[in-house]
This record gives structure tokens, sequence and C-alpha cells, in this order.
């Protein structure tokens, strides 16, 4: 079966950039948006988004054991500073919404290493990378395809 469309709608998408930019702006750090933007898109298998995020990684100097090794970081404790395990896991508690809601000790965890503004935007990234991964993986955009 192939997607009824490949196309999105070019409003949608400067929409989406938009808020991904403002995200990635209040975030404040490069590095760790494109750790989090990968972290989402392995858990949704989105080909697409892991292909760009992984090359932007390296160009944003996300040392590359990190890269390697995202999949597992739970278990790679050292490769991680506890801001990036905080918000790794936040990210996996927004992509993964099991239970409903996050768990209170993740949203927790969270806001000890990221003041309210910078929580706000992890939060924010968080959902638009999610958004940005069912617009590819529902349209079945391979890596390196054309998103508009």
């Amino acid at each position: 079966m192939t997607a009824r469309t490949k196309l999105l709608d070019p409003e949608v998408g400067k929409a989406m950039s938009a808020l991904s930019a403002a995200a990635k702006k209040g975030l404040g750090d490069p590095g760790l948006a494109e750790l989090v933007q990968i972290r989402a898109s392995q858990l949704n298998h989105c080909a697409f988004c892991l292909d760009m995020h992984l090359e932007l990684a390296r160009k944003h100097g996300v040392a590359e054991k990190q890269v390697e090794l995202l999949n597992a970081w739970e278990e790679a404790e050292d490769l991680y500073s506890e801001r990036e395990r905080a918000a790794l896991a936040l990210t996996e508690a927004v992509t993964v919404l099991t239970e409903g809601f996050v768990p209170d000790e993740v949203y927790e965890r969270a806001a000890r290493h990221f003041d309210d503004a910078e929580l706000a935007h992890l939060i924010g990234l968080i959902t638009v990378i999610n958004g940005w991964n069912r617009l590819m993986v529902s349209r079945r955009i391979p890596p390196g395809g054309s998103t508009w």
C-alpha cells in the first residue's frame, strides 16, 4: 500500500518550520535539540527525520558515540549529562503517552535541569518533532525525499 498523498500544504510546512525554529531557539542548545529530535524519530520510526537530524547533530558537534548509542541512552550513562538524560526521558514520555500523562517524576526531573522557559521550549520541540514524524511517516517520505 502506498500513501494517498505525498503533498504537504506549504502553509502547514511553514507553520511547522516556524514552530521548530522557535522551540530550538528558546532551548538554546542546538546539540541537545538534535539529540531530542533523533530520539523521538527513533521511537516513531521516521527514517526521513532520522536522516536529517543525524546529519544536523554531527554539524552541531554532537559526539559520534552519543549519536551511535542514543537508542540505548539509559544504559550509556557516562555518555550523557544529567541534563541530556532528563531531556531524553521527557522526550520518551511525551512521545509514547501510554499512561495518558507524562509521569510526575519525569517532568520533575526535567524541571530540575531546565528553567521554565527552557522547559516550555523543550516540550514544544518534542511536540513538533512528533508532528513532523507523523507527517513524514504517514506520507511515506524516504530519507532525503522532498517534503513539499
